[in-house]
């Protein structure tokens, strides 16, 4: 009689600022086989700070991830992207706080979304999907993301300035955050007063685009 194969073992990373959710998904997890829970944390940066560190037969195969952070910054897209070359699969768990975010994370190339109300069996479902190479998305969930469609429509880059800015930063460490040279980050965020301006929108000043940025959900207005 031949030995059963064990099962593969998918291990997994949860990033999640607030300790009841992070401790259910974790718990959601465990009671499911095939899933071994390597790291649990509260930041984005501290997950990368840990991978960097783990040996090879320690770093997660799946990484669900909150990408709203209180009192801390949100999650940059250019670290998920990042992650996303690195091989790791990346299941987004997320209030939809910031639909801008969760478009850019998704155009970074995540292919599973999930919103905090959704059911349990939706996570479950979400996690598995994306190990299987497949999106996943409810109609509902997509609706959310979608947003206005008469809205300007901004590029990664002018959404990234747009935050940037908005945070009180000067055009200069706009540019030095986002790795460019001044004239580019100024040419991003003439794009983006041209276009709401062309909306009917005022986006004149630095103050404009405060609540331009607060009003389309690009800064979460809770921190």
């Amino acid at each position: 009689m031949s030995e059963a194969v064990p099962s593969p073992v998918c291990r997994v990373a949860v990033v999640e600022d607030h300790l009841l959710q992070r401790a259910r998904t974790e718990d959601l997890l465990r009671r499911e086989p095939g899933f071994e829970i390597v790291f649990s944390g509260e930041s984005a940066p501290d997950f990368v700070a840990w991978v960097r560190e783990a040996p090879r037969e320690r770093r997660p195969h799946l990484l669900v991830l909150d990408l709203m952070v209180d009192r801390r910054p949100s999650v940059d897209v250019a670290v998920v992207e990042a992650l996303l070359r690195a091989g790791l699969k990346i299941v987004v768990l997320s209030a939809l706080a910031s639909p801008p975010l969760v478009r850019g994370i998704v155009r970074a190339g995540v292919s599973g979304v999930v919103g905090k109300r959704d059911a349990e069996t939706d996570i479950l479902a979400a996690i598995r999907a994306v190990l299987r190479g497949e999106e996943w998305m409810t109609t509902e969930l997509a609706a959310v993301i979608a947003g206005d469609p008469e809205r300007p429509k901004l590029s990664v880059q002018e959404e990234r300035a747009l935050v940037l800015y908005a945070s009180g930063l000067t055009i200069e460490q706009v540019a030095s955050a986002m790795n460019i040279g001044r004239e580019t980050a100024k040419q991003y965020l003439d794009r983006v007063k041209r276009k709401y301006r062309e909306a009917g929108v005022p986006a004149r000043t630095q103050l404009d685009l405060g609540r331009i940025a607060w009003s389309e959900g690009y800064l979460d207005p809770t921190l």
